[in-house]
């Protein structure tokens, strides 16, 4: 009997092409797909719970060994809209930060933010659900996913790690990226795994009509602010970001 890949991937809007590809592609009777949030997958993954992962960037740092398996990814050019950081007070002024539980590289980045871009220096608290409902004063929140939709405009501060990432280093940003931890040799298997991935992100518009994901944004946001091809720049960008991160961690 022939393998049977189980695959963890994000339950968020920006992964929706991804899911309509897979499950219309070659391989949809050769895997198993599990939906998660970011940390979620990247336990999977780090615990061989999976065999592939669209797993958060920041876990590589912590796997003595990995294989990227494809050429797309999660990933921005500038402004992404779903990874904010909000706040009632400019930067200069935030004392504490709330980390977003479902997050693993964007606590990362607002960290990586703080000390090398932004040079400020607050306490970062972690959170349970519903910490995003507890913004106050100097109180500001790291939120991803499809939950930024219906935030975005309601603070006086939003700031778009993405976008602040590329002000710094005139990069895009990876948010993620698809990882095995064992060298996957079926040739084949990859081949069509690029290929379905590569049919849902030409066919967004026939995903959209297929997900309960969709609203009236989506489009826009799909096409204009996720970039999922991980080409030259978007690599040089993860390899600072994980030299960042290093550096973050000797330090703390």
């Amino acid at each position: 009997m022939k393998k049977k890949y189980k695959i963890s991937l994000v339950s968020y809007l920006n992964t929706v092409p991804f899911i309509y590809g897979l499950n219309h592609g070659e391989i949809k009777d050769e895997i198993e797909i599990q939906t998660d949030y970011p940390s979620q997958c990247a336990a999977k993954l780090k615990n061989d719970e999976v065999d592939i992962g669209l797993v958060p960037v920041a876990l590589l740092s912590e796997l003595e060994d990995y294989h990227i398996v494809s050429e797309f990814c999660i990933g921005s050019e500038t402004y992404v809209d779903s990874v904010k950081l909000y706040s009632h007070v400019p930067l200069n002024q935030i004392q504490e930060i709330v980390l977003d539980y479902q997050s693993q590289t964007s606590v990362a980045l607002v960290q990586i933010l703080a000390r090398n871009f932004w040079k400020i220096n607050p306490t970062f608290i972690s959170s349970v659900e519903g910490y995003e409902n507890n913004i106050k004063k100097t109180r500001a929140a790291v939120v991803i996913g499809d939950r930024t939709f219906s935030m975005n405009g309601k603070f006086p501060y939003e700031y778009d790690l993405a976008y602040e990432w590329y002000k710094f280093t005139s990069l895009p940003f990876v948010f993620a990226v698809w990882v095995s931890k064992e060298r996957i040799t079926d040739e084949g298997f990859l081949l069509s795994f690029h290929e379905s991935l590569n049919y849902g992100v030409n066919h967004i518009d026939d995903a959209l009509i297929k997900s309960e994901h969709a609203n009236a944004n989506a489009r826009d946001y799909l096409t204009n602010k996720i970039s999922y091809f991980l080409d030259l720049k978007k690599t040089t960008s993860l390899n600072l970001f994980l030299r960042l991160l290093d550096l973050l961690k000797q330090k703390v």
